[in-house]
Parts: structure tokens; sequence; C-alpha cells
């Protein structure tokens, strides 16, 4: 048997499995073997943009992390998920960011624009509408 530790096995571009204990704007903090903790930048979440962490991964969810920097003066460990299985789609899939509108759906940009622009004057007039009711 081997005198390494978890901690001391850690080393700059393994793949290990962890648990995501905490969710902040900035990145996930994933618990590695051995009680280490490291940092997911949310950069490194997904290979898409990530807008909101919390649809990708969630607290409690077992992740596999490559480590990509070890930090021992001031206890920093750097990790990916996007890296640790580069082909691997780690969007939750529960989650769907754009709503399928049918063969109707806009095709172009500009069309696109156009029904964003319609319905977003549409919200607008439909707030402008309560606050005059409030008002009186």
């Amino acid at each position: 048997m081997s005198d390494e530790t978890p901690e001391t096995a850690l080393t700059e571009g393994i793949v290990v499995e962890g648990t995501v204990n905490k969710i902040k704007p900035f990145g996930a903090l994933v618990e590695l073997p051995g009680n280490v903790h490291g940092l997911v930048h949310i950069s490194h979440i997904s290979s898409s943009y990530v807008q909101n962490i919390n649809d990708y991964i969630a607290v409690g969810d077992v992740v596999k992390v490559k480590v990509l920097s070890i930090d021992t003066k001031n206890n920093k460990i750097s990790l990916s998920i996007k890296e640790a299985e580069p082909m691997q789609r780690t969007e939750r899939p529960e989650v769907r960011h754009i709503e399928y509108r049918g063969a109707d759906s806009p095709q172009t940009f500009e069309e696109k624009f156009k029904e964003y622009v319609k319905s977003s004057n549409e919200r607008l007039a439909g707030l402008n509408k309560r606050n005059k009711k409030k008002l009186n």
C-alpha cells in the first residue's frame, strides 16, 4: 500500500469525481476525495455559455472534474467540468432555454428580432395599463 493520501495524490491534469457542495454566482465549490475542496469557475462548467450555473449542476451532484491547477501556497485548487469529458453534454436535461414554437418559428435573425420587439411592446403596454390603473 502507498503512503499517499488522497490530498497528495491530486496532481494537475488528472480527472476525479467530486460532489458539488455550494453554488455561487461565479462558480461551484466541489468536494474531492480526501475532504479537499476546489472551485469550478463558471467558465469551466460547460463549453456553451452559462448564465445560470443552476441550469447545469445542483448541490449534491457528483461530477467528474479535471484538476487544472493546485496552488498550495494559497490552498486553492482550480477545476474544470468541461475539460473532464469534452464530449459530455453537461446541461441538465430538464432545463430548457429556448421554447420550441413549431413550424411557424421565425427562421432569420430579422424575423426573430421583429417577434421579440412585438412581444416586448405588448408586455410594456400591459405594464403601462396596470400602472395607470394603480395611479387612478
